[in-house]
């Protein structure tokens, strides 16, 4: 018994190193790899280059890696305090939580310090800050607070949807956003909010209380920037129509655009005439092709179109699998 046992164990090694072999080949992981990491350079500049000379407290874990960093006096830089934060959220990540966050959010939380570390080093942001007028001893790459402000959050936030689309993350905040989720049962947006919240309100041991409410604005308007952002990567556009070439218009979608469709009968409230509504949902360059296609070949269609924000379920980015898996319903 105990070498069945030992034999079933063995089988699911070879099985488990064969998935993390094939993952490893396939462009799928090289392209999401240096999308993360190019994401995680872009945030690394934001702390650098926009948070450090201010001291500006943003509701992130590299905001209260800056109050740590201060309150030491620079016994411990910004990037090592990044490092050492996200890997105590890592562990208690995956003893909380369990193992959705993946290797995913493992390699962006840890790469972020180094990071800045590297781009600290390449470029010192004290190469670029300027004094900002009326606040004594207050430097800014911009020269102006809010403009500092509103740069960070639109790299930061761009970075975050991206790394979102791909089911990744950049770690901190979001490990502690997801725990708060789970055992304080508040929606997300919610979790995001307070724990950024109350990360932007240990500036008060640094900074000016002025300083203090910027960072609470800035933590604001970064969740509205990121859930705009995630909309726009997320959009596609849900189509109905009715007409009386439906099968020409199934046809085209199923081996044309390689998106999947339902059919459904519906009665003219008018004409009481009975007739197929075909609908579908389509990314707006196929929306584009399906329109061409219908002004080409002349086809009387009554057409509406809505936006469709989040996804569940099977839809496929990858043409290829998408066609494969049309053909087969």
């Amino acid at each position: 018994m105990s070498q069945v046992i030992e034999d079933i164990k063995k089988l699911g090694q070879r099985e488990t190193w064969s998935m993390a072999g094939k993952a490893l080949i396939s462009f799928k992981f090289w392209k999401e790899l240096v999308i993360m990491t190019i994401g995680m350079l872009v945030v690394a500049a934001c702390v650098n280059y926009f948070l450090t000379p201010a001291s500006m407290i943003i509701g992130t874990i590299s905001g209260l890696s800056i109050v740590i960093s201060k309150l030491t006096a620079g016994a411990v830089s910004v990037g090592t305090m990044i490092v050492i934060i996200n890997a105590i959220l890592l562990v208690l990540a995956w003893l909380l939580i369990g193992k959705e966050f993946g290797a995913k959010t493992v390699y962006t939380a840890m790469i972020l310090g180094p990071l800045v570390n590297l781009e600290e080093k390449l470029l010192p942001w004290e190469n670029l800050a300027i004094p900002v007028p009326g606040m004594d001893g207050t430097v800014s790459v911009m020269g102006n607070l809010w403009f500092d402000l509103l740069c960070f959050i639109l790299m930061l936030s761009a970075s975050q949807a991206i790394l979102f689309s791909i089911n990744a993350s950049t770690g901190g905040l979001d490990i502690l956003a997801k725990i708060v989720n789970k055992y304080l049962h508040f929606d997300i947006g919610k979790s995001v909010t307070i724990a950024g919240g109350i990360i932007c309100c240990t500036a008060f041991l640094i900074n000016d209380p002025r300083m203090v409410i910027i960072g609470l604005i800035g933590t604001w308007l970064n969740g509205i920037v990121v859930d705009y952002f995630t909309a726009m990567l997320n959009n596609r556009k849900r189509v109905n129509i009715v007409s009386k070439d439906t099968e020409l218009l199934r046809q085209f979608i199923i081996n044309d655009i390689h998106r999947g469709c339902t059919l459904h009968e519906v009665i003219g409230g008018y004409t009481n005439e009975r007739s197929i509504e075909l609908q579908t949902l389509l990314t707006k360059d196929d929306f584009a092709k399906l329109r061409q296609y219908i002004d080409d070949n002349h086809i009387s269609a009554f057409m509406t179109v809505d936006n469709v924000s989040e996804l569940f379920g099977f839809w496929n980015k990858n043409k290829h699998h998408a066609r494969h898996h049309a053909e087969s319903r």
